[in-house]
C-alpha cells in the first residue's frame, strides 16, 4: 500500500518536474537559436555598414589624390624660387580646391629641406617653419611610397584650426630625385559627422584606422590620450597577421567594451574602415525578443504546474493521516528510546560512581593498614581500575552532556607544553608530538580534567590513525569568530586548539558522524565510540564547539574552540597529603542512603579530624539537626530516597539554620546545575581525601555571592 502511494506521488512529482524542465529545455534551445540569429543579423549589419564606409572613404581618398594631382599640374616645371615668388596666385588656386572639398583643411607645398613653399591657408607662409620632424615628410624623403597617410597631428599655426591627418605624395621630377612634398590636410571631423549620421543604432562603432592601430577618425570619439588600439589589441594583431577583411569579437583597450568588429582594407591605402556593435547591444535585442516569448510561456507553464501541484496535494491528503500516524509512532518510539538511554546512562553513572567511591575509599584505607610491597601492587591495580572506571563514567556523562564541570582559568600557552609528556606517553615511539603555542597569553575558563581528557582522547585517536607513524601537532591560536556556519554561529574572542595528525584520514561519508556517541570505525573491542563524543560535549559545555576536517591519505585535524577569558589563572596550591595527621575540626552530619558510601565518607572525615554522625534520609537529618545543636556541617548526597533529595535538604537547612555550611555530593544528578547556580558546593563522586578537604574549605568559607560553576 505504501509502495503504491509512493509510486503515485513520484509520478506526479516527475510530471511537475517535467512541466518545468521540458519548457526550460525548449526555451533554452529557442534562446540559443535566437541568439545565433541576432548574431547573424548583427554581422550582416556590420557587413553592410563596412560596404558603405569602404566606398565612402575610398572616394574621399581618391578625391584627395586628384587634388594632389591637380596641384602637381599647377606647379609642374616650376622651381622652388618660382613657387615662392608666385605664392599669392598659388594660394588662391589651392584655396579654391580646398573650399570645394569640405573634407579638406589645407594644401601645402614643401621643398626638399622641409620648408613650406605655398599654402592654401596663408598667402605668405613663414620662412622659418619646418616639417622635417613630420612623418609625412620623412617617409617621402626616405623613398617614394606613393600616397602616404599620416597619423592625426596637431597644427602649428592657428590658421590650420583643429587636428588633422595628412595625405602626401612626392613632387615628381624628371631625374627621379626628391624635390619635396605635396601634402593635403584632411579633417577627421568630416568622417566622424558621416559616421554619426549612419550610426544611430545603440552601441554602434565606426572608425578609420591605420595599419599600425592609430585612429584617424572614430565615432564615438575616444579620449584624447587614447588614440591607438595598442600592440596587444585583438584588432591590431589580426591586421598584423595580414587579414584584409574579417569580423571578430574584440574587447577594446580604449573603453574596455566588448564589441563585434568588422574591418576592411582600402585598396591602395594602408588604412582600414571599421564598423562594429557592442555585444551588450546585441544581447539586449536578444533578451528583448526572448522576453516577449516569456510573457506567454511563463503563465502557461505556471498554470500547468499549478494544476499538477493541486493534484499532488490532493493525492498526498488521501494518505497523509496514515503517514502522520506512522511518523508519530516512530517519533514516540525514538523519544522513548532516547529517554531510556538517558535514564540508563544517569542511573549507571550514579550507581557506578557509588561503587567506585566504595572501592577507591576502601583501597585507600587498606593502603594505610597494609604496607607490604605485594599488597601495595595489588592496591595499585585496584586504584588504577578505579581511575579507569571513573574515566568511563565521565565519558558516559559526556554522552548526555550532564557531567559536572569545575571550571578554572588556564593559560593554554603555559599549560599545553606541560601536558606534552602526558600526551607523549599515550603515543608510540614512531609518532612525533609537536606543541605550538603563541607568545601571548591564551587564557580559557574550563574544567582542567576534562580538557586533559579531551586532549588525551584526541591523541589516542591520532595514534590509531597513524599505524606507520607520523606527526601529531597540537597548536594554540587566539581567534575572533564572526558567526560563520562552519563554527556553529559562534562569535567573539576564542582560543583554538588544533590537533592534527598525518594519518590515513577519514572518508567524506563518515566525517559527519565522528562526534556521534558510540560511533566508531575501530574493530570490536578496540573503541567505545565515546572519545570524540566527550571532546565535543566538553567543548559545547564550555561555551565553544569542536570541528573536524580531513583528507583521505593526508590526515585529520580536529579544532576545539574555547571562549577566551581575561581572568588570570589562580596560583597553584599544594595538594593535601592523605597521610597528614588528623585534627579535630568539628562535627559533620553525613546524609547518605548507601551504607558503604557512608562508611567511606565517614572514614575520610575522621581522617580530617571530624566527628561524624550518620543518617540515611533527609527527614532523619532534619530531625537530628532539630535535636542536636552541636553539628558544624552537613554533608549530603543529592540523590536519595524518601521524598526529599539533597538539594531540597540544603534549602531547608538554609532556611532554618542560615549559618550552617552544606556540602553536596553526587555521582550524577539533573539537579547539579541548580545546586551550583544557587551557591552550593558540589563534590563529584568518586572523590579522594584531597578533593574532600578542598570542598570542605570552600563550603566553610563565607561567600558574598554564589560560587561559579558549569553543569549540564
Amino acid at each position: 500500500m505504501r509502495s503504491a502511494r509512493r509510486s503515485a506521488i513520484r509520478l506526479l512529482q516527475l510530471m511537475m518536474v517535467a512541466s518545468v524542465v521540458l519548457p526550460l529545455v525548449l526555451f533554452g534551445f529557442a534562446a540559443w537559436l535566437s541568439y545565433r540569429h541576432e548574431q547573424a543579423v548583427a554581422d550582416d549589419r556590420i557587413e553592410r555598414s563596412l560596404d558603405i564606409l569602404h566606398e565612402h572613404t575610398l572616394k574621399v581618398f581618391q578625391t584627395v589624390e586628384r587634388a594632389i594631382a591637380e596641384v602637381n599640374e599647377i606647379v609642374r616645371g616650376m622651381t622652388d624660387d618660382a613657387i615662392r615668388a608666385d605664392q599669392p596666385r598659388l594660394h588662391e588656386r589651392m584655396k579654391r580646391i580646398v573650399d570645394a572639398l569640405p573634407q579638406l583643411r589645407a594644401i601645402f607645398l614643401i621643398d626638399r629641406e622641409g620648408r613650406p613653399l605655398a599654402s592654401s591657408q596663408l598667402v605668405q607662409v613663414p620662412a622659418d617653419l619646418r616639417s622635417r620632424e613630420r612623418s609625412f615628410f620623412n617617409v617621402q624623403f626616405a623613398g617614394d611610397v606613393g600616397t602616404y597617410v599620416s597619423e592625426v597631428v596637431e597644427p602649428r599655426l592657428a590658421a590650420f584650426g583643429t587636428p588633422f591627418f595628412v595625405l602626401s605624395r612626392r613632387r615628381p621630377s624628371a631625374d627621379g630625385t626628391f624635390h619635396g612634398v605635396i601634402a593635403v590636410a584632411v579633417v577627421p571631423q568630416y568622417f566622424e559627422e558621416f559616421y554619426a549620421l549612419i550610426g544611430r543604432s545603440p552601441g554602434s562603432l565606426y572608425a578609420l584606422i591605420r595599419a599600425d592601430g592609430k585612429f584617424l577618425a572614430r565615432y564615438p570619439e575616444p579620449p584624447e590620450h587614447l588614440r591607438t588600439q595598442g600592440p596587444s589589441s585583438g584588432l591590431e594583431t589580426a591586421i598584423a597577421q595580414g587579414w584584409e577583411r574579417r569580423i571578430d569579437t574584440i574587447r577594446s583597450k580604449i573603453d574596455d567594451t566588448e564589441r563585434r568588429i568588422g574591418y576592411r582594407k582600402l585598396e591602395g591605402f594602408p588604412v582600414y574602415a571599421i564598423a562594429g556593435v557592442e555585444t551588450s547591444a546585441t544581447r539586449g535585442e536578444w533578451m528583448s525578443t526572448m522576453a516577449g516569448h516569456l510573457i506567454f510561456g511563463v503563465p502557461a507553464t505556471l498554470f500547468i504546474l499549478l494544476i499538477l501541484a493541486i493534484a499532488l496535494r490532493r493525492t498526498r491528503r488521501l494518505h497523509a493521516e496514515a503517514e502522520r500516524r506512522e511518523a508519530a509512532e516512530a517519533a514516540l518510539r525514538q523519544a522513548q528510546r532516547l529517554e531510556a538511554i538517558g535514564h540508563l546512562t544517569g542511573g549507571v553513572a550514579h550507581d557506578f560512581n557509588n561503587l567506585l567511591m566504595i572501592i577507591g575509599g576502601s583501597a585507600e584505607r587498606l593502603r594505610r593498614d597494609l604496607t607490604s610491597e605485594k599488597h601495595g601492587r595489588l592496591l595499585d591495580m585496584i586504584m588504577n581500575a578505579t581511575s579507569r572506571g571513573e574515566s568511563l563514567t565521565r565519558q558516559l556523562l559526556a554522552f548526555s552532556r550532564r557531567q559536572m564541570l569545575t571550571p578554572a582559568v588556564i593559560d593554554l600557552t603555559q599549560r599545553l607544553p606541560e601536558l606534552k609528556d602526558m600526551l607523549t606517553r599515550s603515543l608510540r615511539d614512531d609518532i612525533t608530538p609537536e606543541v605550538v603555542v603563541p607568545d601571548e597569553s591564551c587564557a580559557v575558563k574550563v574544567d582542567p580534567s576534562e580538557l586533559e581528557l579531551a586532549l588525551l582522547n584526541l591523541a589516542v585517536n591520532a595514534r590509531d590513525a597513524m599505524p606507520n607513524g607520523g606527526t601529531l601537532t597540537i597548536a594554540v591560536q587566539p581567534m575572533v569568530l564572526k558567526g560563520r556556519a562552519t563554527e556553529e554561529g559562534l562569535s567573539g574572542d576564542f582560543v583554538a586548539i588544533r590537533v592534527a595528525d598525518t594519518g590515513s584520514g577519514i572518508a567524506p561519508d563518515i566525517l559527519p558522524h565522528v562526534f556521534e556517541p558510540f560511533f566508531t570505525t575501530k574493530e570490536v573491542g578496540k573503541g567505545t565510540g565515546l572519545g570524540l563524543s566527550q571532546v565535543y560535549g566538553f567543548a559545547k559545555q564550555s561555551g565553544g564547539t569542536a570541528t573536524v576536517t580531513s583528507t583521505v591519505g593526508r590526515g585529520t585535524a580536529i579544532t576545539l574552540y574555547l571562549p577566551r577569558t581575561q581572568e588570570l589563572p589562580a596560583p597553584s596550591t599544594a595538594p593535601l597529603k592523605a597521610e597528614a595527621a588528623p585534627r579535630r575540626a568539628g562535627t559533620v552530619l553525613v546524609v547518605e542512603d548507601s551504607p558503604e558510601v557512608a562508611e567511606v565518607a565517614t572514614a575520610y572525615f575522621q581522617q580530617l579530624g571530624y566527628m561524624v554522625k550518620q543518617v540515611a534520609t533527609a527527614n532523619e537529618a532534619l530531625e537530628l539537626l532539630a535535636k542536636d545543636a552541636k553539628i558544624d556541617l552537613v554533608f549530603s548526597d543529592i540523590l536519595m530516597p524518601g521524598g526529599m533529595n539533597g538539594l531540597e535538604l540544603g534549602h531547608a537547612i538554609r532556611r532554618r539554620y542560615p549559618a550552617m555550611p552544606v556540602l553536596l555530593a553526587t555521582g550524577y544528578s539533573d539537579s547539579v546545575r541548580d545546586a551550583v547556580e544557587q551557591g552550593f558546593i558540589v563534590l563529584q563522586k568518586p572523590f579522594d581525601l584531597a578533593a574532600l578537604e578542598q570542598a570542605l574549605r570552600e563550603a566553610r568559607t563565607p561567600k558574598v555571592e554564589p560560587a561559579p560553576g558549569i553543569a549540564g
